[in-house]
């Protein structure tokens, strides 16, 4: 959409057509950067383009066991450095895991559409990624994920129940 000064005044245009005159009560306003502004532009979604590597986590061991991950994955995860690579077109994400056993889960998503996910134990399901307030979020079979940049970090919560997994992790 654009706008051009009009006698004191601002009118809309889209496409050609005049959507009519809104008054200026400050027509000194009009002509300064109302009308010579790019549009804004959502830079928050590609913030998450890169590569992370786990820095801090909290609630490991106890979402571990509450969604069945065997102890001694779970003992070899405790201090493992998680790599997250992170590639995005747009709307659209591809998404890698690096797990201790060596396992790499790469889950590949459209934000807003229904895709194939897989989890870290194989398990395939279908879910659909939603963008909120700069936030990924999508529900797993037995947990719900999200995932925000928040001072330059990637920070991962998973929720099962009143149990909380936050990973925190740096750009590598």
């Amino acid at each position: 959409m654009q706008m051009r000064e009009v006698a004191r005044g601002v009118q809309y245009i889209k496409q050609g057509t005049v959507l009519g005159p809104v008054p200026c009560y400050f027509p000194q306003l009009a002509s300064v950067s109302l009308l010579s502004r790019a549009p804004h532009t959502n830079t928050t979604k590609m913030a998450f383009a890169g590569k992370w590597e786990t820095e801090a986590q909290e609630g490991y061991d106890a979402f571990c066991k509450l969604v069945g991950v065997p102890d001694d994955i779970i003992e070899k995860g405790r201090n493992y450095k998680l790599i997250t690579e992170v590639t995005q077109d747009g709307d659209n994400f591809s998404w890698t895991q690096i797990y201790p056993t060596n396992a790499k889960i790469t889950n590949t998503f459209t934000i807003g559409k229904e895709c194939d996910m897989e989890t870290i134990g194989g398990k395939k399901f279908k879910a659909t990624v939603h963008m909120e307030g700069g936030k990924l979020s999508v529900t797993f079979p037995k947990y719900h994920h999200t995932s925000e940049i928040t001072g330059g970090k990637l920070i991962e919560t998973s929720t099962t129940g009143s149990v909380v997994l936050k990973r925190t992790s740096k750009k590598i």
